[in-house]
C-alpha cells in the first residue's frame, strides 16, 4: 500500500503489514462498518509504524592518527586518566580548591539545573504521545427566557435551573511520528544538556587551575623583586660611601639610586595583578573576593608538571570533550525537528470523544406540572456522549509546510559544518597546547642556565666594582640582567604549568569522575522541593537516562 503526501513523496506502508495482516479485509467489509471505523482502525494500527524525516546518522570525521610532536620523550601516547588530572601536581591546595569549585561554582549549579529543566521538556514530549486532551467538566446554571424572546409559549418554564458534569477527550494519533520525533529530539536535548554541564565543569576546572597558578607565579615575581631589591639596597649603600669618600663621582651614585627605585616601582603592579587573581578564584569558587586568602596563605613554590605526561591519541578527543558531544547532540536534536515539520505534510488523525450527565429542572417541570427535581441527573436517561475520528490536512500551506522542513534541513546541514569545525578546533587547541608545553620547558631549561650566570656574574661585577677593577656602568648591567633574567624563569615556570593545565583541558579532562548526582546540590533540590513538585525527576537515575529507557517506545512522561 502506497501513499503520496504534499510534497509528492510516496510513502510505502509494506514494512507495516505485519501489524495490520487483515487490512484488506477491513477495506471490503469498509461498506458495511462505516468509513468512519475504518480510519479509526486504520489510524491506530498506523500509529507506531511510520516515521517520517530522517532517521538520525552521527557524521563521519577526520582525525590525525597521532599528534605531531608524538616523537617527544615527554608525552605517552597510552591511554590517559584525565578524570582527576589536577593531581599530577601533588600540591594539596589546588587539589582543595578545585574540590570546592566543582561544589559551589554557581555557573557550574545554573548548568546543573538546566539538566533538570531539560529532563521535564522530555516530559512534555513524551506526554503528547498520550491523549492530548483529558479535562473533567461540570456547570450549575441559572436562566431565565425573556418572555418576549421569539418562539416562546405561554406553558413553558422561562426559568430553570440546569447541571451536568463529565469528561472530554482528544487524543491525536501519532501516524507519522511527530511525537516520537519529538521525543527523540527531547532525548538528544537531554544528551546535549548534560555535555553542556559536563563542559562547562572541564571549563571551570582549567580556570581554577589556571588560576592558582598565576597567584603562585604573582607571589614568586613578587619574592624576585623583593630578592633584588635587598641586593641593590647593599650596592647602593657601597655607592653612597665610596661617594662620600671620592672614589667615584656623582653619576654613578645616581645610577644605583636609579635602579632602586625602578625595581621598587614594579611591585605595586605585581600587588595589583595578585589581588585581582584572588579575587578571580574567589569567584570561581563561588565565595565573595578576599574568601579564599586564608586558603592561599604560606610560601608555595609554583606547581610543576611530571616529567612524563600521557594524552592518549586525537582520536580520543571525539569521545572524551564534551563540547563535541554537545554538538553532536545538537545535530540529533536538529535531525528530529526535521520529521517534526515533514509530518505537517500529511493529514492528522484524531479520537474524539465526550461523555456527560445532564438534567435540567425546566423539563421536569413541563412534564410533571409543576415538580423541581435536578437529582434525576444520575439517571440512565441522563447519559449523552459522542464519540469519532476526525482528520484534517493543511492542503493548501503546502508551500509554507515545504520551506519550514526546508529551514530545519539548512539548519541541520550547517550544523554539519559547525560539529566539524569544533572537531578540528579540538585538534587544533591540543596540538597548540601540546606545543606551548613542550616548547615552555625548553625555554625553562635554557632561562634556568642564563639565571645562574647572570647570578655569578652580579657576584663577580659586585666584588669587581669594589676592588676598583670595573666602572659601576659594569655592575648595573649586571644586575639589571640578573633582575630579567630571573623574571623571564619566573614567568616560564607558570607558563609551562599553565600550558600542560591547557593541555588538559583541550582533551576533555576533568569531567569523568562526575556522577549524575553531581548534577544539583541536595541543598537546591530541598528548595525547589519545596517550591513545586518535582516527582522523581530530581533523581539522578532519571536525569541522564539509562539506555535501555531510550530504547523504550512507549513509557510514561514522568508527571
Amino acid at each position: 500500500m502506497k501513499i503520496k503526501n504534499g510534497n509528492g513523496e510516496r510513502l510505502d506502508w509494506t514494512g507495516c503489514r505485519h501489524a495490520f495482516p487483515n487490512l484488506h479485509r477491513l477495506k471490503k467489509r469498509g461498506a458495511k462498518i462505516g468509513m468512519a471505523t475504518l480510519l479509526t482502525t486504520a489510524a491506530l494500527t498506523f500509529s507506531g509504524c511510520m516515521m517520517v524525516g530522517p532517521d538520525y546518522k552521527e557524521p563521519v570525521t577526520q582525525t590525525a592518527a597521532d599528534w605531531i610532536e608524538q616523537q617527544d620523550p615527554t608525552l605517552k601516547r597510552s591511554e590517559a586518566e584525565l578524570g582527576e588530572w589536577w593531581h599530577v601536581f601533588g600540591d594539596p591546595t589546588l587539589d582543595r580548591l578545585i574540590d570546592e569549585a566543582r561544589k559551589q561554582n554557581l555557573t557550574l549549579r545554573a548548568a546543573g539545573i538546566r539538566i533538570l529543566e531539560a529532563r521535564a521538556q522530555l516530559g512534555i514530549s513524551t506526554g503528547f504521545q498520550f491523549p492530548q486532551l483529558f479535562q473533567v467538566n461540570g456547570d450549575l446554571s441559572r436562566q431565565r427566557i425573556s418572555a418576549h424572546a421569539a418562539n416562546t409559549s405561554p406553558g413553558i418554564d422561562r426559568g430553570f435551573t440546569s447541571t451536568g458534569f463529565g469528561f472530554d477527550a482528544a487524543w491525536e494519533l501519532d501516524v507519522w511520528g511527530r511525537f516520537r520525533r519529538g521525543v527523540e529530539a527531547g532525548q538528544a536535548n537531554l544528551d546535549a544538556t548534560v555535555a553542556g554541564f559536563d563542559d562547562v565543569l572541564v571549563s571551570l576546572t582549567a580556570e581554577v587551575a589556571r588560576t592558582y597558578v598565576l597567584i603562585r607565579t604573582l607571589e614568586e615575581r613578587l619574592r624576585v623583586a623583593r630578592e633584588n631589591l635587598e641586593v641593590q639596597r647593599k650596592t647602593l649603600r657601597i655607592a653612597d660611601a665610596l661617594y662620600e669618600g671620592g672614589a667615584i663621582n656623582e653619576l654613578d651614585h645616581l645610577q644605583a639610586e636609579s635602579l632602586l627605585r625602578d625595581t621598587e616601582a614594579t611591585i605595586p603592579p605585581l600587588q595589583a595583578s595578585l589581588r585581582q587573581a584572588k579575587n578571580s578564584l574567589s569567584v570561581l569558587l563561588g565565595k565573595p573576593p578576599g574568601t579564599v586568602d586564608a586558603w592561599l596563605a604560606g610560601d608555595q613554590p609554583i606547581p610543576q608538571p611530571p616529567v612524563e605526561v600521557a594524552i592518549g591519541v586525537p582520536a580520543d578527543l571525539l569521545r572524551r570533550r564534551p563540547d563535541i558531544r554537545l554538538k553532536e547532540r545538537q545535530l540529533a536534536t536538529q535531525s528530529a525537528l526535521i520529521g517534526i515539520a515533514k509530518a505537517d505534510l500529511y493529514p492528522r488523525f484524531s479520537l474524539l470523544g465526550s461523555i456527560n450527565l445532564r438534567a435540567s429542572d425546566a423539563a421536569l417541570t413541563f412534564a410533571t406540572g409543576g415538580a423541581s427535581n435536578l437529582a434525576n441527573v444520575f439517571s440512565a436517561k441522563s447519559f449523552q456522549y459522542f464519540v469519532g475520528p476526525s482528520i484534517s490536512w493543511d492542503v493548501f500551506n503546502f508551500g509554507r509546510i515545504r520551506n519550514r522542513v526546508r529551514v530545519e534541513d539548512a539548519r541541520f546541514q550547517a550544523l554539519i559544518a559547525e560539529y566539524r569545525d569544533t572537531v578540528l578546533n579540538a585538534a587544533r587547541e591540543a596540538e597548540d597546547a601540546i606545543a606551548g608545553f613542550l616548547k615552555a620547558r625548553v625555554e625553562q631549561e635554557k632561562l634556568q642556565q642564563s639565571y645562574l650566570a647572570a647570578k655569578r656574574s652580579v657576584d663577580l661585577s659586585l666584588f669587581q666594582y669594589t676592588e676598583g677593577l670595573v666602572n659601576y656602568q659594569r655592575v648595573l648591567d649586571s644586575q639589571r640582567s640578573q633582575l630579567n633574567t630571573q623574571n623571564s624563569l619566573t614567568e616560564v615556570k607558570g607558563n609551562v604549568a599553565i600550558n600542560l593545565i591547557a593541555l588538559y583541558k583541550a582533551v576533555g579532562g576533568g569531567w569523568e569522575t562526575r556522577t549524575e548526582a553531581d548534577f544539583i546540590p541536595a541543598e537546591i533540590k530541598h528548595e525547589m522541593a519545596e517550591r513545586t513538585n518535582w516527582g522523581g525527576l530530581m533523581r539522578p537515575e532519571q536525569m541522564e537516562l539509562p539506555e535501555e529507557k531510550r530504547k523504550q517506545l512507549w513509557r510514561l512522561p514522568d508527571w
